[in-house]
């Protein structure tokens, strides 16, 4: 190749990545094979026995399954049900799985299309099922007739079911063979929740047809942490990571209520940093860098569908927060920082009332929290509480890296 005709973006392509061997293990998306997997061995077997009748054909068991954000919960189900498919294909059972974020698909009928599109080989069934234009009903057929024409079983996860609005879809699949929607298909619903009053939400009709069983993950304890980020250690090249890495981000994500999803964002994080920094290795300070980045990444992310009237009001209640020893904080008073904020923005203020709309709507999203109304004194009524689940700098860094949103400070 000729200098003339030679890219500058040549050498970068050619090159191999000096920190990384196999970044993929570092993706939370990433399902690793069961050594990989800490800690959670009872869970494992647990939840195998609850499905263990969908090998040979048989109605898997319901099951609500809650813990705290990184505690192995979606890891666990798509693991077990992964093997569970590959295990039941070698004895001619027909059974596929699907796996559901309710965080992205929060209506009956998004789930309903999710599961019909995921589940249909439209060359067999000659079905199709459209991205919009069917009533619920109508999408509710043609997964029944999905179902019943190419599987025997199906296994659900529902992650994050407690951002769902309403609760008829978990009543549909669990009574769709009761019901004789289905005639020979058999459902299994593994619901997973950070939640545990997620069930309290429930009304009876739905947990008499569900007859879950539940589990509970515990959070992981630093010693966890570490290992599994040891048995994720060969992700990067030998010896670049210093000795102490691995036991910071551990210990990092261990005061976050043991969080193993936050200690693979750090270490992935602290490889990238030392990759930007031309480093030859990954050491402490990059962890560090790694740590906030995670969260900022964490909470933007939390953020990205949110409306600027949204990230307006999470603002002003960040800006009171880092003013101010107070940790909880009044609509009133977060509402006077937001006309603020959406005066420096050169937008309309929302009223005081659909101000408190979108503040509740956060605290659903878990993006931030809410206490119980309290008093006022005598007179003057009632109020909620707002307060932040996340450093303010971070809530500030992540909001203001979104070009639309440039407030004045």
């Amino acid at each position: 190749m000729t200098d003339e005709n030679h890219s500058p973006l040549d050498s970068i392509w050619e090159s191999e990545d000096p920190i990384f061997a196999n970044k993929e293990l570092l993706d939370i998306e990433h399902i690793p094979n069961e050594d990989r997997i800490i800690g959670r061995e009872d869970e494992i077997s647990s939840l195998a026995n609850s499905i263990h009748p969908a090998i040979r054909g048989g109605k898997p068991r319901n099951t609500l399954i809650y813990g705290k954000t990184g505690t192995g919960k979606s890891l666990v189900a798509k693991h077990v049900t992964q093997s569970a498919e590959e295990f039941a294909r070698d004895r001619d059972t027909k059974l596929d799985r699907a796996y559901i974020d309710c965080t992205q698909a929060t209506t009956e009928t998004q789930v309903v299309i999710t599961l019909a599109r995921s589940f249909n080989q439209p060359e067999t069934t000659d079905i199709t099922v459209p991205l919009s234009g069917l009533s619920t009903n109508a999408y509710y057929d043609r997964l029944w007739n999905i179902l019943d024409s190419l599987h025997d079983v199906v296994i659900i996860i529902l992650d994050e079911v407690d951002k769902l609005q309403g609760n008829n879809v978990l009543m549909q699949l669990s009574r769709a063979g009761e019901a004789g929607k289905l005639e020979t298909c058999k459902v299994g619903i593994l619901a997973i929740s950070n939640k545990i009053s997620f069930k309290d939400s429930l009304d009876e009709r739905v947990l008499s047809s569900l007859q879950e069983r539940e589990f509970i993950f515990p959070p992981y304890d630093a010693n966890q942490l570490r290992e599994i980020m040891r048995h994720r250690e060969d992700a990067f090249r030998e010896g670049v990571l210093s000795d102490d890495v691995i036991p910071l981000a551990a210990a990092f994500a261990a005061q976050e209520h043991g969080d193993a999803r936050k200690a693979l964002d750090i270490l992935r994080n602290a490889g990238e940093l030392a990759k930007e920094d031309d480093s030859d290795a990954v050491r402490e300070d990059h962890v560090r860098n790694a740590r906030q980045k995670a969260d900022i990444d964490r909470f933007s992310k939390l953020l990205q569908d949110q409306p600027t009237q949204s990230k307006a009001a999470v603002y002003a209640l960040s800006l009171l927060a880092d003013a101010s020893d107070e940790e909880e904080f009044p609509t009133r008073r977060i509402y006077e920082q937001y006309e603020r904020i959406t005066d420096s923005l050169d937008i309309d203020s929302l009223s005081q009332r659909r101000m408190v709309d979108r503040l509740n709507e956060l605290a659903f999203l878990d993006i931030l929290g809410v206490t119980d109304r309290v008093g006022r004194g005598r007179g003057k009524g009632i109020t909620n509480l707002y307060y932040l689940l996340e450093d303010p700098t971070v809530v500030q860094t992540a909001i203001e890296s979104d070009p639309r949103f440039s407030p004045a400070n």
